[in-house]
């Protein structure tokens, strides 16, 4: 029998009709071997986080249902940017077609040269938290305060949940 965990994936987007990236991401996600979105936010937009002359981004945050191991499905989620245009180039937080960050794999802490799981930013920024808790209020994240309490120490981007 396969053993499948939850993951959960941020999901950003400023460049190349952000809509349609993220709704391409979650297509594609759900095409993983051995993993489905069982979960998936609203779409939020935000102010860039790093250089200040680019798009508001769109995010969303799914919950995958994966039988991938963590080092296979970071590769996963890398080959998604990829095909969908992710040009890593530019500057640190610049603008970008398509990001997906691994922010929680079951309940492990993973500390790589590679890969760092629970993500080292996930709790300092609004528009991964909010639309975390909108999908799983309760969840726990290892080494983290309740996911309400981080809610409320974070630094507001200017995060709206747009509509639909």
């Amino acid at each position: 029998m396969t053993v499948r965990v939850s993951a959960y994936i941020g999901l950003g987007s400023n460049l190349g009709e952000p809509l349609q990236q993220l709704d391409a991401a979650f297509t594609a996600l759900n095409k993983l071997s051995g993993s489905r979105v069982t979960k998936r936010s609203s779409f939020y937009t935000s102010k860039p986080m790093g250089p200040a002359d680019q798009p508001d981004y769109i995010n969303a945050v799914a919950e995958l249902e994966t039988a991938l191991a963590p080092q296979d499905l970071l590769l996963a989620l890398q080959a998604i940017e990829q095909l969908q245009g992710r040009d890593r180039s530019g500057p640190r937080w610049g603008p970008r077609t398509l990001d997906l960050d691994l922010l929680l794999y079951a309940d492990e802490v993973i500390n790589t040269e590679r890969l760092q799981v629970p993500h080292p930013g996930l709790a300092e920024r609004d528009f991964v938290l909010i639309p975390l808790a909108e999908i799983a209020p309760e969840l726990v994240i290892p080494g983290q305060p309740a996911l309400k309490q981080l809610i409320q120490n974070c630094q507001n981007y200017g995060l709206e949940r747009l509509p639909g």
